[in-house]
C-alpha cells in the first residue's frame, strides 16, 4: 500500500493552507521571470488546478510534510518531481482547453498528470520505471483521476497509436528534441520539454501548417531522459 493520506479534518485543512501559500509563491516567481517567459501570472485555469491538486497525496508518504514547498522532491528510483513553479509554467505554456488530449512523457509520482487532467480532457502518461508507474496509477485512481491513463514503457517515441495530441509535455531531459514527438502533435499543438545535458533549456515547440516553431523559455535542471533517448544520435533544431 502507498499510505495515501485521508482527506478531511484539521490535517487536511493545514495542507490546504500550505497549498494556498505554494500557489502564492509560484505566482511571485511568475512575476520575477516574466521577462524570460512572457507570463506575468498563472492563467486562471492553471492557478485553479495548482490550488486543487493534493500534492501531498501524490508523493511518497515520507515526503508529504514537504509536499507544498516550492522545490523538487525525491520520489524513488533515483527520480524527482519538479518544483511546483516549473510544473505550472510547463502546463501554462501549453494553453490547454477543456477536451484537449495530452501526452506526458515521465509520469513520476503522477502530480503533473493530475494538474493536466484538471484542465484538459484525457491524459496519457508514460513512465519508464515500472514501480513508479504502478504507484502513480494507484494514486491517481484513488484520487478519482479516471481520465488519466498510465502506461509503463519508454516514452521516447511517444504513443503513435493514440496520436495526434493537442499537447505533449516531457518531464525528463533529452539532449535533442525527438522528431517522433513533434510529429505526434496536431497542427497548432504544442510540445514543452527541457533540452540539453549539463546545460538545459525549457523549450516550447508549436506545430504549424508547414513546419515547427521553437521558443526558449528558461534554464532548468531535470533528470536526463533514459531508455532509447540515450542511444539516439543528437539532432539539431
Amino acid at each position: 500500500m502507498l499510505g495515501l493520506l485521508v482527506s478531511g479534518g484539521p490535517l487536511a485543512q493545514d495542507f490546504a493552507a500550505q497549498r494556498a501559500r505554494m500557489v502564492a509563491e509560484v505566482d511571485a516567481m511568475y512575476a520575477e521571470t516574466r521577462s524570460e517567459t512572457g507570463l506575468r501570472a498563472m492563467s486562471p485555469a492553471v492557478r485553479n488546478a495548482m490550488g486543487k491538486v493534493e500534492r501531498h497525496r501524490l508523493v511518497p508518504a515520507a515526503e508529504a510534510s514537504r509536499a507544498y514547498r516550492n522545490h523538487p522532491l525525491p520520489i524513488g528510483s533515483g527520480q524527482t518531481i519538479s518544483q511546483p513553479y516549473v510544473v505550472a509554467l510547463m502546463v501554462d505554456a501549453l494553453h490547454l482547453e477543456p477536451g484537449d488530449t495530452v501526452l506526458e512523457i515521465g509520469t513520476g509520482s503522477g502530480y503533473a498528470a493530475a494538474v493536466l487532467a484538471e484542465i484538459a480532457g484525457h491524459v496519457d502518461t508514460i513512465e519508464i520505471h515500472d514501480e513508479l508507474a504502478a504507484e502513480a496509477a494507484e494514486r491517481l485512481t484513488a484520487l478519482g483521476y479516471h481520465d488519466v491513463t498510465v502506461h509503463h514503457g519508454d516514452g521516447y517515441r511517444g504513443l503513435p497509436e493514440h496520436a495526434p495530441f493537442d499537447a505533449i509535455v516531457v518531464t525528463a531531459a533529452p539532449d535533442h528534441v525527438p522528431r517522433t514527438l513533434l510529429e505526434q502533435l496536431k497542427v497548432g499543438g504544442k510540445l514543452v520539454l527541457p533540452v540539453g545535458r549539463r546545460s538545459q533549456m525549457l523549450q516550447l515547440w508549436t506545430r504549424t501548417e508547414r513546419d515547427f516553431e521553437a521558443k526558449d523559455l528558461i534554464p532548468v535542471q531535470f533528470v536526463p531522459m533514459t531508455g532509447e533517448a540515450r542511444r539516439e544520435p543528437s539532432a539539431q533544431k
